[in-house]
């Protein structure tokens, strides 16, 4: 049992060199990885900037019902 062990991690570890190996010289998968990076990016500024604009409006509706109840 411990030999079919060790031969399923070397087995493991050529597979997954010959995949990064091959995903790294890949042109295609390296623009993917640019676009899939650049959309995350943008995703991820969009989220802050609407987080900061909700932040402003509640700030904003708090203001207005503290002085309307006064």
């Amino acid at each position: 049992m411990a030999g079919g062990g060790f031969l399923n991690r070397v087995l493991s570890y050529v597979i997954n060199e010959v995949v990064v190996n091959g995903l790294a010289n890949s042109p295609a998968f390296q623009r993917f990885a640019v676009r899939t990076s650049k959309s995350i990016e943008d995703a991820s500024s969009l989220a802050a900037r609407k987080k900061e604009e909700i932040a402003e409006q509640i700030k904003e509706m708090s203001r207005n019902l503290g002085s309307s109840k006064s």
